[in-house]
């Protein structure tokens, strides 16, 4: 298979309500590009800090510089076990470490779930089945696990979940490997766990890239959240 995703995303930093059944509550998307991390985790803060019952839920898609996370649940013993030059910031979600690079499709979903009646359980459950449904549209079959959240190809990861939820409200999301460099994997125990496979999409011989997938990506995790 040699699959490319059609047409070309929003410019950087466009903001574009996404079209949705009549009923639906609105989502507005954000095309960031490349965005280094800490001022976009810093702005995640301030829009959910600041955001009140009138505010837009919002969806960012982004791809991040090499950072290492790890959230609130993080062990010393997962993180790199050698010097390899990537920053590590240790920040507020849940789950452990993992690794962020170009060539991967973050998508951060800022949404007031009281207004959309939803609980962190189930709002991990529709993250993950956007991503399922996304990569069955490229004929690779993934699935959930209900006890290590994220999208696995067998037994390798492709998509990683973590969020924080603050008065209702949640923010930080997913990361798909689309067509990252591996290695800074080889680094940690991902997601806190020893030996995790991770994978991509390019592994499965599909070529298109991270802008290229993330209009679809959009489509799919506001279809799932409708």
């Amino acid at each position: 298979m040699n699959h490319s995703a059609p047409s070309s995303p929003a410019p950087a930093s466009c903001s574009a309500p996404i079209q949705q059944s009549s009923g639906a509550i609105p989502i507005s998307i954000q095309q960031l590009g490349l965005a280094p991390y800490r001022p976009t985790w810093q702005q995640m803060c301030d829009f959910t800090r600041s955001r009140d019952a009138n505010t837009v839920d919002e969806l960012w898609l982004l791809e991040h510089p090499p950072t290492y996370t790890t959230g609130i649940a993080s062990k010393p013993e997962h993180e790199p076990h050698s010097a390899v030059g990537i920053p590590i910031e240790r920040i507020d979600r849940g789950g452990q470490i993992t690794y962020h690079g170009p060539g991967q499709l973050v998508a951060y979903v800022l949404l007031d779930l009281k207004r959309r009646q939803l609980g962190i359980r189930k709002l991990v459950r529709l993250l993950e089945q956007s991503v399922i449904d996304l990569l069955a549209d490229f004929d690779i079959s993934a699935t959930g696990n209900p006890s290590a959240p994220g999208v696995y190809v067998g037994s390798a990861k492709i998509a990683a979940l973590g969020l924080r939820i603050k008065n209702g409200c949640c923010y930080h999301g997913l990361a798909l490997n689309v067509d990252l460099d591996l290695w800074p994997f080889e680094h940690i125990n991902p997601c806190g766990y020893p030996n995790l496979s991770v994978t991509r999409m390019r592994d499965f011989g599909i070529t298109a890239t991270p802008d290229q997938i993330s209009p679809l990506l959009a489509q799919h995790i506001t279809d799932t959240l409708s």
